[in-house]
């Protein structure tokens, strides 16, 4: 199957079963079927077991010595969910139509985030690979998959997942999540995996019964962190490093974007994201593969590039700054976090667009502290912009899109906005037709945490104005997934089709006019101007010169200067220094 330490290894004669469980001195293989087998004891924790016969479809599980029989950590395929045997997989064996993709450089990336499970009516793999033509034709690039590591029941989110190497067996088989990334190579398309590194799921996670994944040195918004620097943490960095190798080599994924890596902590000399990056890189070879960060602390350290103008570590980070800026200026919303950027709000519209993150040091009251550190030294493709993804639509009380509630000309505004800027643009699914279906919190686990799970949910969102705990959806039923599906027959509509077009048109003079620029120069970070609530964004790229010159509210305003060159694209009225209502226009200028 692999070179990897973890999983089953198999051979032309047998099928070598590894388990690592240094809290016990005996652990015994059960193959489903048979009479359980004594592991030999290795050395080190380790116990292993070659097994005759122990092909691609043999289910199994290790039995502790009380009798409790968990999954395999590393398992492939969990066909009964995750309190049920493993499936032993060849991987190798799958044939691949596309065998000589490289990847795409990071300045054509163009993401598309979306949850398997809701995309389509069937919520597969397969169902996905469906759509991926709308997705080509529209300019999408990158598929960015919410996490897929095995989680307890039929639905969720995925951040609670607990077999890390195991595709969620209800959206369909390894096979199958190989033969999406094959269809998308096909069609020229990158896919990137959102993985979990700093916590596993409460419900199904064996793991603490049998080695020390955690250690008291660190907390974590889930309890103890896990060890990464603690006695006997060797094997959990290489358990999670061989697993972020797994998904780029043996999967063929075109990139991993890691979630809450401020909540990742480890005092060892190798940080484990230096250790991560690196090794996943020397597994790639010449490939172009994109690690990428969401980083609450705004650690640009990690975003660092080298002389030669390359990330060692890591490409890129998901810029909740521009996102809230953009937010409040379509939807006026200042509760939460959305307060601290409402103050002078096209300035930081301008810092987030400029220079990355609009917090470099600067004190954020809603943290009571000061957050992020400088961002102007980095290129603008260290930042992955967007005006919706699952966090910032799921966490609201009623999962519910700004399409919902707000005028289309004011999200038309922000969506032309970041769509054409020199950042990387990220969609959420089904925002190219203004899809109105909401997309909450939803999740399967035992009746006892579903229960911890509502009263959690009401806690939580009743800090929210305009909170009715009558109207929250239940976050364990099926029907709050059900309606997080998208209906994709609204395509037909006149209003879906007109918001296509304008999608398709974005995203077509991205490709023609702003990447070739982006692949030339590079860019470096923007300088900004604002005159009440005009804006004005230039960015050197290369000869050229990038204008936006931008009106983002609801009311008349002036900018700081009349565009100037040639207009790229134009939305609502600028006339000279005058800007009607969510206007703009994108101009490229000499020098």
């Amino acid at each position: 199957m692999t070179d990897l330490l973890f999983g089953p290894q198999l051979s032309s004669s047998h099928t070598l079963f590894r388990f690592w469980s240094p809290l016990h001195e005996t652990i015994q293989l059960q193959i489903e079927g048979e009479t359980p087998r004594k592991m030999e004891a290795v050395g080190d924790g380790w116990h292993q077991c070659a097994v005759e016969g122990g092909r691609p479809g043999t289910r199994y599980s290790f039995m502790l010595p009380d009798g409790l029989a968990v999954p395999d950590p590393a398992s492939c395929h969990q066909p009964r969910d995750v309190h049920g045997p493993s499936e032993v997989v060849d991987l190798g064996a799958v044939s691949r139509r596309v065998t000589d993709w490289m990847g795409r450089p990071v300045e054509e990336l163009v993401f598309y985030e979306l949850h398997v499970g809701t995309f389509t009516p069937e919520g597969t793999f397969r169902a996905a690979i469906e759509k991926l033509d709308h997705l080509r034709d529209l300019g999408v690039t990158a598929l960015q998959l919410m996490p897929i590591s095995d989680f307890p029941g039929e639905r969720g989110w995925g951040y609670d997942g607990v077999l890390p190497y195991a595709p969620e067996s209800s959206y369909g088989r390894p096979e199958d999540l190989m033969a999406l990334i094959d269809a998308a190579h096909e069609r020229g398309l990158s896919i990137f995996l959102d993985v979990v590194y700093n916590h596993f799921g409460p419900d199904g996670n064996y793991l603490p019964a049998y080695a020390p994944i955690f250690t008291e040195h660190h907390q974590t918004p889930w309890g103890n962190g896990i060890n990464y620097d603690d006695e006997g943490s060797k094997p959990v960095r290489e358990f999670v490093i061989e697993n972020a190798i797994y998904w780029v080599r043996d999967f063929g994924f075109d990139g991993l974007r890691l979630d809450a890596v401020h909540a990742i902590k480890d005092d060892s000399g190798e940080h484990l994201l230096s250790e991560l990056s690196r090794r996943v890189r020397e597994a790639a070879g010449a490939r172009h593969v994109h690690l990428i960060v969401e980083n609450e602390d705004n650690n640009s350290d990690l975003l660092a590039r080298d002389a030669d103008g390359k990330a060692p570590r890591f490409t890129a980070q998901w810029n909740d700054d521009i996102h809230h800026a953009l937010h409040i200026a379509a939807t006026g919303e200042t509760f939460g976090y959305y307060k601290d950027y409402a103050a002078d709000l096209p300035s930081k519209i301008g810092r987030a667009l400029a220079e990355g993150f609009v917090f470099q040091g600067e004190r954020m009251e809603y943290r009571g502290e000061t957050r992020g550190k400088p961002s102007a030294d980095l290129p603008p493709t260290a930042f992955i912009s967007f005006i919706q993804n699952h966090d910032q639509i799921g966490n609201r009380a009623l999962g519910d899109r700004m399409i919902a509630a707000h005028p289309k000309a004011a999200l038309q505004a922000i969506a032309a906005t970041y769509l054409l800027a020199p950042q990387l643009p990220m969609l959420f699914m089904g925002e190219e037709w203004g899809a109105p279906e909401p997309f909450p919190f939803f999740c399967d686990f035992n009746e006892d945490l579903n229960e911890k799970v509502r009263q959690g949910r009401r806690k939580e969102l009743s800090r929210l104005p305009g909170f009715d705990a009558d109207d929250l959806p239940d976050p364990t039923a099926e029907e709050t997934f059900r309606k997080a599906k998208l209906d994709w027959s609204r395509l037909s509509s006149a209003d879906a089709k007109e918001m296509m077009a304008f999608y398709r048109t974005l995203l077509s003079l991205r490709r023609d006019r702003i990447v070739p620029m982006l692949r030339a120069a590079g860019g470096g970070a923007g300088r900004f101007e604002v005159e009440g609530h005009g804006l004005l964004v230039r960015w050197r790229l290369g000869p050229k010169q990038l204008q936006l010159s931008a009106n983002l509210s609801a009311e008349a305003g002036t900018i700081p200067a009349a565009p100037s060159g040639e207009v790229l694209y134009r939305l609502g009225k600028i006339d000279g220094g005058n800007a009607a209502p969510w206007s703009l226009v994108w101009s490229l200028a000499n020098g």
